[in-house]
């Protein structure tokens, strides 16, 4: 327990400079971002005096410098700053990435339960069925999965499922659970793709190890040796890259939620970049940067507990 403490602990240590990172790049491309927030705050008719003022009080008219430093001076003190939209003037930004939040971590939690409900069982039945017609289909439909991008995907299921069908939703939450199921398909099924080619590959190395061919000369069941030993160490790769998947779904999100009008993180940061609000962009990405780093420290505890060769050192 000593050992996965100090683990932890340093890891977090390691990534504090990674997060820094990303806020600096964020910061710096919005900076260089043509356009002026308090433009689209005051009514069109406003004096360039009264824009210059407005700018002064947000202090956009400081040098890059000087606006990065308050901002990490403010987020060591836990203050992400206030927002400068017109439709969240002044409103915390943490206030606005607490209310949005939950929605997203929703939407991830359904769409990774998709994703590897759906790619696990695929690529071991795929493996198994090695060159066969039922193999050769699951790959063709893993590529067409994986290629297409997520908006497109999102849009034909929105037309299948909302318009010709009328089973579900288009956008929003007005339908209760049935509204997130699109969202989440469309999120889930591109990783699916990818779990499902994985999970096959590894499952056919791993078929090829020696100690398989010893289980299966000692006459046990094909089903013991597929689903008792074969597929525990077929799922090591698969953990190995839970991190990398969280940081897909964090991606994803902002597009899904945007094509589906879900109101969550990604459509917030959407909404903030069309209106310019910085600080509410700032934020947000910072939350996001952190849920990979989360995800990729998940995934290197997992691995050490799966596999007992692995040590967390």
């Amino acid at each position: 327990m000593a050992d996965l403490i100090s683990y932890v602990i340093r890891k977090i240590l390691l990534a504090i400079p990674v997060i820094l990172l990303a806020t600096f790049i964020v910061f710096l491309m919005l900076y260089l971002t043509p356009g002026d927030p308090i433009v689209n705050i005051l009514p069109p008719h406003a004096s360039p005096d009264d824009i210059q003022k407005l700018r002064e009080k947000y202090g956009f008219d400081q040098p890059f410098i000087v606006q990065y430093g308050k901002f990490l001076y403010r987020l060591a003190q836990g203050d992400l700053g206030q927002s400068v939209s017109r439709q969240t003037l002044n409103l915390d930004v943490s206030d606005l990435i607490i209310q949005r939040l939950p929605k997203t971590l929703e939407l991830m939690a359904i769409g990774l339960t998709i994703s590897y409900s759906l790619g696990i069982p695929l690529g071991v039945y795929s493996a198994l069925k090695q060159n066969s017609w039922k193999d050769r289909s699951v790959m063709v439909f893993t590529l067409v999965a994986y290629a297409m991008p997520s908006f497109w995907l999102g849009i034909l299921l929105m037309l299948l499922f909302a318009v010709y069908l009328g089973w579900l939703p288009i956008e929003g939450t007005v339908g209760g659970f049935k509204s997130i199921i699109l969202p989440a398909m469309t999120l889930g099924l591109g990783n699916a793709a990818l779990t499902t080619r994985m999970m096959r590959s590894s499952m056919l190395e791993v078929q090829r190890q020696d100690y398989i061919t010893q289980l299966r000369s000692r006459g046990l069941p094909e089903s013991e040796v597929i689903f008792k030993h074969a597929l525990k160490n077929a799922m090591l790769p698969v953990i190995t890259v839970i991190g990398l998947d969280i940081g897909w779904f964090v991606a994803g999100a902002v597009v899904v939620e945007t094509v589906f009008s879900w109101p969550g993180l990604g459509l917030l940061v959407t909404n903030s970049i069309t209106n310019y609000d910085y600080p509410t962009v700032q934020g947000c990405i910072l939350v996001l940067a952190m849920f990979v780093v989360l995800g990729n420290l998940v995934a290197d505890i997992l691995y050490a507990f799966v596999d007992p060769r692995v040590r967390l050192g």
